[in-house]
């Protein structure tokens, strides 16, 4: 509806009821919610007055007030740094409640980015101070079994949903805690890759050997080399986090721990 408007979604600027003429009553794919409506019935329900604007621009907003809230995650910096320089006065969610507040919890890293309603007049908090847990369960784990396993802490996963077109990462960050083996991305080569191309005269167990062998003896580093395009090179903690999240969630399958097994396995192996 974007284009048959002739909306340009970077620079437009819309109030309610032209969004409401245009596109009407907008529910979310999948939660069926309202949103417009529910922000606009809260707001209104601890006896404020409320204006919904909808832009693209964060610096929209310095037509009608030069005091913001600015509620976005990933982007919050350069929110800031854009309003800041227009003479705004900004606070962002992760300098909210970073304190103590008559006895109430606090996140002195995040602030409320990562809160979850809890109840109608309560939130929880985006966790803190989870590096001792993680630790004390590997150190519980090994002592019980002999094996060392890497614990993590995770929250939202790191995916955008094709359908919904939705980010599933509305937490600052995936993992607000790890234990050492975690740390930094993988360091692959592209299988495919190198049956199509280094050893595309061999094939079953002489171009399984030749892949093992190449394997084995990679370099330490292969940014750049095209011999490992493709294979999602990202940081760990966001690729086993959203794995788990996508096999846990929070509904109805209450799954506290999951388990992955095989995760640093090669093909040599």
């Amino acid at each position: 509806k974007l284009d048959e408007a002739g909306i340009n979604p970077w620079t437009d600027v819309l109030t309610e009821k032209q969004f409401r003429d245009t596109f009407g009553e907008t529910k979310h794919t999948f939660t069926g919610v309202d949103y417009v409506a529910y922000y606009r019935e809260l707001i209104e329900s601890m006896g404020c007055a409320c204006e919904i604007v909808f832009a693209n621009d964060c610096r929209a907003i310095l037509a009608y007030t030069k005091s913001v809230i600015n509620c976005d995650i990933h982007t919050r910096r350069r929110t800031k740094r854009l309003l800041t320089a227009k003479g705004a006065k900004v606070y962002s969610l992760d300098e909210i409640l970073t304190a103590p507040v008559n006895g109430s919890g606090y996140n002195e890293n995040y602030g409320l980015l990562g809160s979850n309603k809890a109840t109608e007049d309560t939130i929880k908090l985006f966790p803190r101070d989870c590096r001792p847990v993680v630790d004390k369960i590997q150190d519980l784990i090994l002592k019980a079994t002999g094996t060392k396993v890497e614990v993590m802490i995770y929250g939202d996963g790191a995916f955008k949903d094709p359908q919904g077109k939705i980010w599933e990462l509305a937490d600052p960050v995936v993992s607000p805690a790890y234990t050492e083996g975690l740390e930094g991305q993988p360091n692959e080569v592209k299988l495919k890759y190198l049956a199509d191309n280094n050893f595309a005269h061999l094939s079953g167990d002489a171009l399984k050997e030749a892949i093992s062998d190449y394997i084995r003896h990679k370099d330490a580093d292969l940014v750049g080399q095209m011999v490992s395009q493709g294979t999602t090179p990202r940081r760990l903690t966001d690729l086993i986090g959203s794995l788990c999240d996508l096999t846990s969630g929070s509904g109805d399958k209450g799954t506290p721990i999951v388990l992955v097994q095989g995760y640093f396995d090669n093909y040599t192996k």
